[in-house]
C-alpha cells in the first residue's frame, strides 16, 4: 500500500533547507519504555519518528509536547516535515493524539506546505496496518504504509 510520495523530500534535502532557513527550535528525544514510543524530533532534519507501543497512562501528559513541537515547527519554518512511524500499537487515547498530529499535517500540506508520513509496520501485524489505512483516508499527503524491512 502507497501513497503518492512524489512530493517527498530526501532527508538530507530537508537538513539543508533546515539550515537555510535557521531553524532555532530544540530536538525532541524520548526513550522508549514499557508503554510508550522511543521519540525522536530533529528540526534540523525536518523529522520526526516514533517507534515503539503507545498506551501512555496519561496520553495527553506524554503527547503534549509531540504536539506541541509539530505545531511550532509547521508555524516557524515552511520547511518539509516527514514523520517515520513504526507504532506497533496504540489505544484509544493515542490514535486520538495521532489524529491531532495528522490534523496539523493536513493543515499545513492545505498550505503548501511540504509533510509526508511513512508508516512502517511488521508484515505480520496486519491490524497496525489497517489502523495506518484509516488514518491515510482523512489525509491529502503524502503518506507511504508498508511493511518494514528486517535489519
Amino acid at each position: 500500500m502507497t501513497a503518492n510520495c512524489s512530493a517527498c523530500v530526501p532527508s538530507s534535502d530537508m537538513a539543508t533547507a533546515a539550515q537555510a532557513e535557521g531553524v532555532e527550535m530544540q530536538t525532541l528525544q524520548r526513550e522508549k519504555s514499557q508503554s510508550t514510543p522511543e521519540v525522536h524530533a530533529d528540526p534540523q532534519a525536518g523529522r520526526l519518528a516514533m517507534a515503539g507501543d503507545s498506551y501512555p497512562e496519561n496520553s495527553y501528559e506524554f503527547f503534549h509536547e509531540i504536539v506541541t513541537w509539530v505545531e511550532t515547527y509547521l508555524r516557524d519554518t515552511d520547511q518539509p516535515l516527514h514523520l517515520e512511524l513504526r507504532l506497533a500499537y496504540l489505544n484509544t487515547s493515542s490514535v486520538r493524539a495521532m489524529l491531532d498530529i495528522f490534523d496539523l499535517l493536513q493543515a499545513a500540506h492545505e498550505e503548501g506546505q511540504g509533510v509526508s508520513v511513512d508508516w512502517l509496520y511488521h508484515p505480520r501485524n496486519e491490524r497496525v496496518a489497517d489502523l495506518a489505512e484509516e488514518f491515510r483516508e482523512d489525509c491529502t499527503f503524502p503518506f507511504e504504509i508498508k511493511p518494514d524491512q528486517p535489519e
